[in-house]
């Protein structure tokens, strides 16, 4: 009647042993993913000549959606790059949208010409980020924040919280450790605006009283409050979707 898609086998004993799935999906930010159906949304960008999802658990979150690409003859990978993210971003959920997008000359495989997931390397985050020096004081602070919270060694004042491997979890921890040291920061802000040099525009100081003062960081399948204003937030996205 009803088709899990988990596989299991008979013990001697009578007992059902977990075997794996008879699908691909995986487990990410707590829902069930089907890479399939991320790859189906890229592929129809006609400058995809291949595409690949693959998920690590490397970098600062939990586990992380990585999108390999290889571009058709006579695409630029950059634009391409730029243009998946958005196309991404308007066609799927919150939690199936790729950490990163990584062009690649050709997939790899294996001997018998199949994909060869092992070889998809995690990306280089650390690679990823711009030269651009912060230029005020704020835009030092969210930078530091932005490394502290994704592992990495610096963070460029234009450098995308999410294309370094951010995502709704972690930007909730940035916003408590920007609360500790006295910057006003939603999660919410994180997600519309990704940079330090954008965020720096509209963070504002909080009482010193208030610096030191913040809840727990929230992790992977916790239950947190949201605040009066995060739920005008919620109701107003919800509104535009």
């Amino acid at each position: 009647m009803y088709r899990t898609g988990d596989r299991f086998r008979w013990t001697a004993d009578g007992q059902l042993m977990f075997v794996g799935r008879a699908d691909a999906q995986v487990k990410v930010r707590g829902y069930r993913v089907e890479p399939a159906e991320i790859e189906s949304v890229l592929s129809e960008h006609p400058g995809v000549s291949q595409v690949a999802i693959a998920v690590h658990r490397d970098g600062p979150g939990d586990k992380q959606l990585v999108a390999y690409i290889v571009p058709s003859a006579d695409t630029a990978a950059d634009p391409l790059l730029t243009a998946l993210r958005e196309l991404a971003a308007e066609r799927l959920p919150e939690y199936m949208l790729p950490s990163a997008f990584v062009a690649l000359d050709k997939m790899p495989l294996t001997p018998n010409g199949k994909l060869d997931h092992r070889a998809l390397q995690a990306p280089d985050f650390a690679g990823m980020t711009s030269g651009r020096d912060p230029r005020t004081d704020t835009e030092k602070r969210l930078c530091e924040l932005f490394a502290e919270v994704l592992g990495l060694e610096r963070v460029g004042a234009d450098d995308s919280f999410f294309e370094l491997g951010g995502d709704s979890i972690t930007s909730m921890q940035l916003s408590a450790r920007a609360r500790r040291k006295g910057l006003e920061l939603t999660p919410w802000q994180v997600f519309e605006e990704k940079t330090p040099e954008r965020l720096a525009e509209l963070v504002t100081e909080l009482p010193a009283e208030g610096g030191g003062v913040a809840a727990p960081e929230p992790e992977a399948g916790m239950l947190v409050d949201l605040s009066p204003d995060q739920l005008d937030q919620l109701e107003a996205g919800l509104a535009r979707d």
